[in-house]
């Protein structure tokens, strides 16, 4: 059986809805970041960037979501497009498109918004508008298809709805009026039973929600150096 380690943020998230989508049996173990989890010996003899989400299939271990949701489209054959030289480049562009830019300025945005110790103006600008036009993109790539690469919902569409599914917090509730066929598929793959069932999984462990001293020493260790 997989062991999945998983938390609450959107790069577990898109994991475990490609794990509920294929039926996979898994061992869900929650890492809980406020508490230092990821930093235990054990956990770091895994993901030696001590992040959630990691896996491990016997004797493959994986440490990153969007190598995880790879690995586990080609070992189960699903949720990937028509095996053709054209469609495979596609798909890494656009998983990587998610993995490099969607990902990390949708952090960015998120964390210079709400968790920095002092405002950053030019921060929050810098990976607000990036992190606009990262959706931007997508936006116009969705007009013409209904899925991101086309007609096939793939692991692309399932690493998108991890981020894109975070708008209000990522930019706020009003980004939505200029990304009507993002929002589209953002509703679609919400309505999945599958979604769903990643929902209610991730609500089955009561992680910390507290962002206190101890917190931000586990989540931003970099603000040790302000002190």
């Amino acid at each position: 059986m997989l062991k999945y380690y998983y938390n609450l943020g959107p790069n577990p998230t898109k994991v475990t809805l490609f794990l509920e989508e294929a039926g996979l049996e898994y061992e869900a173990i929650p890492v809980d970041t406020r508490k230092g989890d990821q930093f235990t010996p054990e956990y770091l003899a895994i993901n030696p960037n001590a992040k959630a989400p990691s896996l491990i299939d016997g004797d493959v271990t994986l440490f990153d979501s969007n190598a995880i949701l790879l690995y586990l489209a080609e070992k189960t054959g699903r949720f990937l497009p028509p095996d053709t030289p054209a469609n495979r480049g596609q798909l890494l562009s656009w998983l990587m498109f998610v993995a490099t830019g969607v990902g990390p300025y949708s952090g960015q945005s998120v964390h210079f918004q709400t968790y920095a110790p002092e405002p950053q103006p030019y921060a929050v600008n810098r990976y607000r508008f990036e992190a606009q036009r990262h959706y931007g993109i997508l936006d116009a790539k969705l007009a013409d298809n209904r899925y991101v690469l086309g007609d096939c919902y793939t692991i692309v569409d399932m690493a998108v709805w991890g981020w894109a599914r975070l708008m209000p917090r990522v930019l706020d509730a009003a980004a939505w009026d200029g990304l009507p066929n993002l929002k589209r598929l953002i509703d679609e793959i919400t309505a999945r039973p599958a979604a769903q069932r990643t929902v209610e999984i991730h609500q089955r462990h009561s992680f910390k929600t507290e962002m206190d001293a101890e917190s931000n020493r586990f989540m931003f260790p970099s603000n040790e150096n302000l002190k």
